[in-house]
């Protein structure tokens, strides 16, 4: 039997805890995630979101060790993504609700979705709805990170249902974020908003403000994934506010794949240009590392370096998944340049270049090319541009 976690006075955790996952539309899982699910405990017990279709039985144990599940009269959908709704279908046939709502945009797409056996209920931003002794408010969050995203908020527990946002991929049995090392939530957190959030960025200030000024002041953050925070919801918010605002540092990423190592020379050399200029260097070669770390290493770079060896005319598939990865999360404010050697051809340091143009990267320098090994006249030209790259990140960053 899987119990419910009391998480406020009238709230329990009645999620699932996915400890297998390790790939979320190719974003590296590490440590797994959960489906959070939470039960309210009001006059007319409520549901807010379900989980994963495999992990149906689950929540409903845990929904079963306080109450029975048939028990519960409303049904709130905050997020139509089917990691949150998966089991949705079963769950309405199963309990029979007197009533499932959610956002304008997540009633319309939850139909798309499913085949369902009642109507979803459209609530629209800033509607209120009573449960008889308790009451929820709803907002509508719209691209954070799909257009039916809503919180809703929980007005007697000062709990703020936040579906994806200020949640983290982390499989855990801990359900608070004060029992949890302090290392692995930042970690975390900042991997899953590079990775997740990072292209809504410029809504994230404008949604923290409107929570402000709708007069809601959650003591509690009870996002889709992750930890709940109860302990410091401010340490969340504060860090959503420097992560959107995409602020450089004196941080340079250098992602490169190689064939016969030549590549990597010339990337050798550029990292050392940059590091002997005082700039942090991350040396990131996509045979190695995963493009969800090179995510993370992106957060707060001011510089993105990119090389690859020419095969078949092309990039090499690694550097042409990280750069396709790269380009749909729209990582702001870098500059850099492209490299690569080649054997006869030479496209993939163009090609490279293309893609960062198309990302908004400044370039500080037409792609630097070296036909098969990279002389001493080739390392020494790495080594200088690295150093030229170091000077324009350091006046970037004051």
């Amino acid at each position: 039997m899987q119990n419910a976690v009391k998480i406020s006075n009238n709230v329990y955790w009645v999620g699932a805890v996915d400890w297998n996952i390790r790939d979320f539309h190719g974003y590296q899982t590490k440590r797994g995630s959960t489906y959070n699910a939470y039960l309210i405990l009001a006059e007319q017990a409520t549901l807010i979101d379900t989980v994963k279709a495999p992990f149906k039985k689950e929540m409903l144990s845990r929904i079963r060790s306080v109450i029975d599940p048939r028990e519960i009269e409303i049904i709130v959908s905050n997020h139509a993504e089917m990691d949150h709704t998966g089991c949705l279908p079963d769950i309405i046939r199963e309990l029979e609700p007197k009533a499932v709502y959610a956002s304008a945009m997540g009633a319309k797409v939850l139909k798309e979705l499913y085949d369902l056996p009642q109507e979803v209920i459209p609530v629209k931003d800033e509607d209120s709805l009573s449960l008889g002794n308790l009451n929820l408010t709803f907002l509508e969050t719209r691209m954070l990170h799909w257009p039916d995203s809503m919180f809703t908020y929980l007005e007697d527990d000062q709990l703020l249902f936040s579906q994806d946002a200020f949640g983290m991929h982390y499989a855990t049995s801990e359900r608070f974020d004060g029992n949890l090392p302090p290392s692995i939530l930042e970690y975390e957190a900042s991997t899953y908003y590079a990775n997740i959030l990072l292209p809504y960025s410029a809504l994230v200030p404008k949604l923290i403000q409107r929570v402000v000024s709708s007069g809601l002041t959650p003591k509690i953050i009870a996002p889709d994934h992750g930890p709940i925070w109860r302990k410091n919801p401010q340490w969340i918010v504060e860090k959503y506010k420097t992560w959107s605002a995409q602020k450089p540092t004196s941080k340079a990423v250098i992602v490169y794949a190689s064939m016969w190592q030549s590549t990597e020379k010339m990337a050798r050399a550029i990292a050392e240009g940059l590091a002997c200029r005082g700039i942090e260097v991350k040396f990131m070669c996509m045979d190695s590392c995963h493009r969800s770390d090179v995510m993370y290493e992106l957060l707060d770079a001011a510089a993105v370096v990119i090389g690859s060896s020419t095969l078949n005319n092309n990039m090499l598939p690694q550097v042409a998944d990280v750069t396709t990865y790269m380009k749909g999360l729209k990582p702001r404010n870098l500059q850099g340049f492209a490299f690569g050697s080649y054997g006869w051809s030479g496209e993939a340091a163009v090609q490279i270049e293309a893609v960062m143009k198309e990302m908004g990267v400044e370039l500080t320098g037409e792609a630097l090319r070296a036909k098969n090994v990279p002389n001493e006249a080739v390392l020494k030209e790495c080594y200088e541009r690295g150093e030229a790259l170091a000077e324009k990140i350091c006046s970037a960053v004051g």
